[in-house]
């Protein structure tokens, strides 16, 4: 098999997919990268057993075979050349199959030789099963990651909050999650939905949301998702996207979802409140992350104190007209979500020092944001 391609070319596909492949590996073929021709198109695949990235590229070849070899090394290549390179690639196949076959590339003055490994070898996630299928644009699903990712457990023991949970209902893509301590949800508007009898979750874990919000452009051209009983296969214009899926069942997020009819809610300059929130965490203890909010007419106080016993402490004017209340938060669970809303004012909803409070953008948005209150 022999074939021609240039760098700039070559080298997005492989920058693409060489993000899946892990740099130790307990499979060898792992570190490997599927390369398939078939005549007018090449493809480079690559897995971790969780993620699978394939970048597919248009381009006449005359050829046809696949190959595995050693992802980033070729990667390591094609980034070291000089800028309009042309490579020149040869794979001399053993006729004793216990024999490895080795991959010639040439470009210029330089020569590398790689050892490769058979395709068949090479653990294809097998999508044959197919269960249901939608599109959504780009860009709303990213704003969707990007709302809701932060709030995932980090090795948790309940493996089903290290992920996300994405859920399917008629025309519209729910995205939840928690870690425990705090929620985030969003939704929007599916393009062209599944049809559905009743509504269908499924779980991304961390790793594939990772992945997705890396390679999800600002664009409105939609994508193609494509859900299995064990995976989720993304389809974003030449580049093919597919995670396992967590097995497992998520909590009722509707039941820890504090009712927005109960309580007082505070209406606060979000930008003002970050900042003066960011001032008083400088002084809280840096395990915990404890800040207590007092609130009372117009006016809301944050304290901090620490262990070597310094203080802080941050007024602010807001629009209040509750019952006077003190409650404890960890401060980088409200920083997180006040970084991620973008409207001018934020508005918070409280009860009391034993209920979570439900952070809302002030209107037109579909986030939603749960943070459970701390004992100080």
């Amino acid at each position: 098999m022999k074939f021609i391609i240039t760098r700039e070319i070559l080298l997005p596909g492989l920058q693409t997919v060489c993000s899946a492949v892990e740099r130790r590996q307990t499979l060898p073929i792992l570190s490997n990268l599927l390369l398939c021709i078939d005549k007018d198109l090449l493809s480079l695949t690559t897995t971790d057993m969780e993620v699978e990235l394939m970048v597919e590229i248009t381009q006449s070849f005359n050829e046809k075979g696949e190959i595995t070899l050693p992802a980033r090394k070729l990667l390591d290549i094609c980034r070291t050349l000089p800028e309009g390179s042309e490579l020149r690639f040869e794979i001399k196949e053993k006729e004793d199959d216990t024999k490895e076959n080795k991959l010639h590339i040439r470009s210029g003055h330089s020569r590398f030789t790689l050892v490769t490994m058979p395709a068949r070898e090479f653990p294809l996630t097998d999508m044959s099963k197919e269960v249901s299928r939608f599109y959504i644009s780009q860009k709303k699903f990213r704003a969707l990651l990007q709302n809701t990712q932060f709030a995932m457990a980090q090795q948790d023991v309940r493996y089903y909050l290290n992920g996300l949970l994405l859920e399917i209902e008629k025309n519209t893509l729910r995205a939840v999650a928690t870690d425990g301590h705090r929620l985030a949800l969003d939704e929007t508007e599916i393009e062209e939905g599944p049809d559905l009898k009743e509504p269908r979750q499924i779980i991304i874990p961390r790793k594939g949301i990772s992945e997705l919000t890396r390679l999800l452009q600002d664009k409105d051209e939609r994508i193609e998702i494509n859900i299995s009983s064990n995976h989720v296969r993304m389809i974003i214009d030449k580049l093919k996207f597919t995670s396992k899926l967590i097995d497992g069942r998520f909590p009722d997020y509707q039941r820890v979802m504090p009712s927005e009819e109960k309580g007082f809610i505070v209406i606060a300059d979000r930008e003002k409140l970050k900042q003066s929130l960011t001032r008083a965490s400088i002084l809280s203890n840096e395990k915990y992350r404890g800040i207590r909010i007092n609130l009372k007419n117009s006016c809301l106080r944050a304290d901090a104190r620490n262990p070597e016993q310094e203080e802080a402490e941050e007024e602010l004017e807001v629009v209040y007209t509750g019952d006077e209340l003190e409650i404890g938060f960890n401060v980088a669970y409200l920083l997180d979500i006040l970084g991620i809303i973008k409207t001018e004012k934020v508005r918070i909803k409280v009860q009391d020092s034993s209920n979570s409070c439900l952070i809302l953008p002030d209107n037109g948005y579909n986030c939603k944001f749960v943070v459970m209150p701390m004992r100080l």
